[in-house]
């Protein structure tokens, strides 16, 4: 049984995909670049802004426009992320259980600081202790440094820590930090990828199957 909780942001708790993709579009018509579709942003996506422009920008990082798009994507996300970003159906009843029982949850992510204590403080303030995202001397994901941070600020036991997340980035990070992964199959990667890929030890299709990981 565990007691603490921390949950990758993107894909596990929150669709944030259009709103991240409505981030790159706007980048690369500013910047006079063929737009990309969702899906190829789905793809792209886990490793924060600096790879993901890497990506979707033509020549990735030779292109000239390279870090001032980064900056760009960066910035114009954080004031445009809650347009259509949305909870997935049953997270937000589950964390409210798993708070009740007295449960310690925080959140990590690759995004930037801002944009991941702007939406951690909008949807789940009153769920979570702690929130995480890339900022100067923590190293993103898969490092493990936001995943101890996190922990650190909820004061609890790595030792009863679970982390939970939807991608090969999750799984990594929760490898490197030495605690157990809960990965979830309705985000961004999919059960198919995720069972070929690591033959995971916890694999969950619904948001209600994490209360059984805490006795609830």
């Amino acid at each position: 049984m565990f007691d603490t909780a921390v949950f990758d942001l993107d894909g596990t708790l929150l669709n944030t995909l259009e709103d991240i993709a409505g981030s790159v579009n706007y980048v690369l018509r500013e910047l006079g670049c063929e737009q990309v579709s969702v899906e190829k942003v789905r793809q792209s996506v886990g490793n924060g802004s600096w790879i993901l422009m890497e990506k979707v920008l033509p020549g990735g990082r030779e292109n000239p426009l390279y870090e001032r798009s980064v900056h760009m994507q960066m910035q114009y996300y954080q004031e445009h992320c809650r347009i259509l970003t949305r909870p997935y159906d049953g997270i937000l009843p589950v964390m409210a259980q798993l708070k009740n029982a007295g449960v310690a949850m925080a959140i990590v992510s690759n995004k930037g600081d801002g944009a991941v204590r702007e939406l951690a403080g909008h949807y789940f303030s009153k769920l979570v202790s702690g929130a995480v995202g890339e900022r100067p001397g923590i190293r993103r994901k898969p490092a493990p440094d936001t995943v101890f941070e996190a922990i650190r600020q909820m004061g609890r036991n790595p030792e009863k820590t679970v982390y939970v997340g939807d991608s090969e980035v999750d799984y990594e990070t929760a490898l490197q930090a030495g605690i157990p992964c809960i990965l979830v199959s309705w985000g961004f990667r999919g059960r198919k990828f995720l069972e070929e890929q690591f033959h995971p030890e916890y694999l969950i299709d619904r948001p209600e199957e994490l209360l059984s990981f805490f006795g609830v």
